[in-house]
Order: structure tokens, then sequence, then C-alpha cells
């Protein structure tokens, strides 16, 4: 049976990220531990005034090989694996001269930080740490005894276990750290299997691993009855995990959510082409534009659906100024989330204490490879992220009437934003804004006909003499399996169309656009979006 209580009188310390350490060595010094290290660890301890033993001295063997091998030996993990409840492996211990290791702390060689500054593939595979995860698993194992500490955060936790039990620490703690230990060396294996694999272009590999680091508990997830939290994946990629919140409340689960779908979305756009806003609810879009300014697109954006915007997400792909934190602070909004912020369009923001503001520094590659996941039941499902891009060299006409150059700009916009729309996805365009989206039907033909009702409904709030989808441009996100949808699409007032074709009724479809006079091409390629 463990021991409840553990007195602390020997410590490993053996750390990449020294963070803390000199003054948590020395409180750990001021209780009489003593403290073996390695390396530049030891050496930096030296430097403080500390008293350390090497390693080398208690295995008899010098650090070599690089550092490669100095703790691998069975008087550092006879140290840390030992039962000190039995008998025989006390006197294996005491035959061999080897003493007890009551606290281990080791942090590991920075292989994540390796990989994201984009290293050389050797220079990744010498960033891979070996002994340390070898004596952290054996430390977890035995947590019985030993106390295991793998981030300098729990650094304070330990001197506050130690002042609580006379420098000593209790069960419950070192399990607590053991359970933070395997999840740490988890990660690790995780993040070098999975670089491992691309590195050797392996797309699906035996076994696929994925990981994060807690960034913040959530109240609950998608409804309350759910417990939730939101994890980091140590990328680098510029978004809602990587960005800075000036002000409002903590984030929700679906804040993160539909703050992340806002700003994959207007990624898209290029802001050296000019502004562009989306409006995101409930990861879809109500609104996208682009417009001379960024007021300019955020009005467009939210003159398509007035109604869904409130309470939306409105994100940028430029700064946001004074005059369009004022215009989207005219209705209530969630949350804001842009490059970056001027500081008077934060002093405007800060008298709305609720909403949010997230700036990121940079807008993600949405040409970059990655991957995506989803649970299902009794596995999940992995897929490369959705970077395809389609540009006008790609794109077949297929009707009698050739798309003008205007209908050509809408199509591609179009085409851009029913990427990020939930399928079916149908997408009404006019002058590089969105005038009417239908999303997430069962039938194509039923998006079709609800992004016309709510190009319909703006209209008469706006005092529109008509729907603006009539003579706009039109994206599917897949194509049409019969001549009804593009039938719907002509009765909504569209004049030309794009989508990927592929459907054993192509020619169908086609000549019932022929026979309406719409203007169609097509992609080759499809953007489904459950």
């Amino acid at each position: 049976m463990p021991q409840d209580i553990v007195p602390l009188k020997r410590a490993l310390i053996s750390v990449s990220d020294k963070t803390g350490l000199i003054d948590f060595a020395r409180a750990l010094d001021a209780r009489g531990v003593e403290i073996l290290s390695t390396g530049g660890t030891a050496k930096a301890l030296r430097e403080a005034g500390l008293t350390v033993r090497d390693v080398a001295d208690v295995t008899g063997f010098p650090e070599m090989m690089d550092g490669r091998v100095k703790t691998l030996h069975p008087a550092v993990h006879g140290g840390l694996l030992a039962l000190r409840d039995n008998a025989e492996h006390m006197a294996a211990a005491a035959s061999h001269d080897i003493g007890m290791i009551d606290l281990l702390v080791v942090n590991l060689y920075p292989f994540e930080e390796t990989v994201a500054k984009g290293a050389s593939y050797d220079d990744c595979i010498e960033n891979i740490d070996i002994g340390g995860p070898a004596m952290i698993r054996a430390a977890s194992k035995n947590h019985a005894f030993v106390t295991v500490v793998v981030d300098v955060q729990d650094y304070p936790a330990v001197l506050a276990e130690l002042d609580a039990n006379d420098d000593a620490t209790s069960y419950g703690f070192r399990q607590r750290q053991a359970q933070i230990a395997y999840a740490r060396t988890a990660a690790y294996d995780a993040a070098v299997s999975g670089w491992m694999a691309q590195a050797i272009g392996d797309e699906m590999p035996r076994r696929r691993s994925f990981s994060g680091t807690l960034a913040q508990p959530l109240r609950y997830g998608e409804n309350p009855h759910q417990a939730a939290a939101f994890y980091r994946d140590g990328s680098d990629r510029p978004g809602v995990a990587t960005a800075r919140q000036w002000q409002g409340k903590e984030l929700s689960y679906n804040n993160i959510n539909d703050t992340d779908a806002a700003f994959e979305l207007v990624a898209e756009f290029d802001p050296a082409q000019g502004p562009a806003v989306a409006i995101i609810k409930h990861a879809n879009p109500c609104g996208v534009a682009r417009g001379a300014t960024a007021i300019d697109a955020y009005r467009r954006a939210y003159d398509c659906d007035r109604t869904s915007a409130l309470g939306g997400i409105v994100a940028l792909n430029t700064a946001l100024d004074a005059e369009t934190a004022r215009a989207i602070t005219e209705i209530f909004t969630e949350v804001v989330i842009a490059p970056e912020a001027s500081d008077e369009a934060r002093e405007i923001f800060a008298a709305k204490k609720n909403l949010r503001l997230l700036t990121t520094g940079g807008l993600p590659d949405a040409a970059a490879p990655g991957l995506a996941f989803r649970q299902v039941a009794g596995g999940f499902l992995v897929q490369g992220r959705d970077n395809g891009h389609v540009g006008r060299a790609d794109l077949k006409v297929v009707t009698q009437r050739q798309p003008t150059a205007a209908e050509l700009e809408d199509l591609l916009f179009a085409w851009t934003v029913a990427k990020h729309v939930k399928s079916n996805a149908i997408v009404y365009a006019r002058d590089m804004a969105t005038v009417g989206i239908g999303a997430g039907q069962m039938s194509r033909v039923d998006s079709t006909r609800i992004g016309k009702r709510k190009s319909e409904d703006m209209a008469e709030a706006l005092g529109l003499a008509q729907a603006l989808t009539i003579g706009s441009s039109v994206a599917s996100d897949a194509f049409f399996p019969f001549a009804d949808g593009v039938e719907a699409l002509a009765a909504a007032g569209a004049k030309a169309v794009i989508q990927p074709g592929g459907s054993m009724r192509d020619a169908e479809v086609i000549a019932a656009a022929d026979r309406l006079g719409l203007a169609m091409v097509f992609t080759g390629q499809r953007h489904f979006r459950h």
C-alpha cells in the first residue's frame, strides 16, 4: 500500500526551461533537500551559489555522446522506481549503493518549439528527448513514493505542499502530478510521431494522436449540461487560440467555435486587395463583403442579413479602425476579431464591457495544409484541412452564355464564401458582397429558396424596389443533381452560377441553364462542409 505522506529529502533536477529554477531550487535547499542535477541545469544552480551533486558522480559514468547518455542508468532509475515498502527492493538498492529520489523535476527538450520554427529534419531529431521521458515515466509509475514535476507552473504548488506537510508530500498530490506528467509525455510523443509522419510523407500512419494544453476551462459546452474546456495544440496559426483578448468576459464554447469560423473565412481574402468583413452566426456566415474601406465592407456584410447578424461574430482581414468600431457597436455583437485594432477603436469598445475584442497580429494562411479531425463512435475521422482554391484559369464555362467580367468576380467571391457555409450551401453575391445565403439544408433547392427569401426580407427592410438576388451571381458548394436547383436559382433572379460539376445529369442541368439564359461555370472542386 502506498504511504500517504513521504518526506522529501532528495531531488533530481534536469530542465530545459529554466524559468523559476533558481528560486525553486533555493526553496528546496532551505528545506535541507539534496539536489542532483545534470549539464546546463547543474551549471546554472552552481552559479547561483547552490550545492549540487552531479548525476555523473552518482552513476559513475560521465555524460557522453553530446549529452545523449547521462541519466539512463540503474543508479538513477533504481532511485526512482524502488518501492520503499518492499524489503527486496530496498536490499537491492542498499547492495548497489542506490539512493532514493523523492522528487523528479524534468521539462523536456523543446521539440514542439523547434518544429514550429521550421528547423531542419536533423535539428528536430536532436531535440527529441530520451532520458527525460524515461525518468518521467519511472517517477510517475512510482508515485506512491515519488513526486514528479514537468511544468514550471507547478513549482509553487510543490512548495505549498511541503509547507502543508512538514517538508513531505501527500499521496493525492503525487497522484495529480503523475497524471500531469503522463499527459505531458503523451503530448510529446504525439508531437514527435505527428511531425515524423508528415516529414516522411505518411498521410495515413498506423496510429494517430492529437494533444493539447489547457487554455481555459469553459462554463459549459454547446449547452449548459455539457462540460467543456478549450485546449491549444501548440501551433502558431493566427486565430482565436493565439489571439490577445483586450476586453470582455471569457469566451464561451460557441464563441470560440464561431470566432474561428469567422476568422478562417475572412482570411480567404487578401488584405492587399482591400478590406473584407465576415459576420458569423452559429458557424455560418450571415454576411460577407469586400469594400473600399473596412466600414464599407462591414455595412455591406451587415445588409445581407441584419436579423441574423444580431449577437454575431465579426471578423476583419484588416485593422479595426475607429469608424468601423463605432458602426459595430450600433448593435449587440458578441466578438470582434481582427489582425490589429487602433487605440481609438479599443477606446470605443471599452464602453461595451461585454463585447470581446481579439487581435491576432496576422491572418492564417488559407492555402496552408493541415489536419482536421472529428470524433465518431469508436474512433475519429481525420482529413486534410480544406485549403482548396480555384482561380479564373481553373473555371470551365459550360453554357452558351459567357459570364461577364463582373459576374466572374462575383462568382469567385461567392465560391470562396460557399466553402465556409454548411452544406447544402447556396450563396448569392453582387458587387463582391453576399446578398442571400442558404445553409445547412437537406435539399439544395431549399437552401436556394432560403437565400432568396432572406434577400427579399432585407430588400423590404432596406426599402429596395426588389431583392438583390435579381441579377446576382450564385455559388453552390456541390453539383446540382437535378435541373430543379437551377430553375429555383433562375426564379430568384440569378444570372450566373458557379458549381463543381460532375453530376450524372450535368447535361440536363446545363440545358436548363441555357434555356433560362444563365451563364454557368464548373470548378471541378467540391466544398462540402458538414
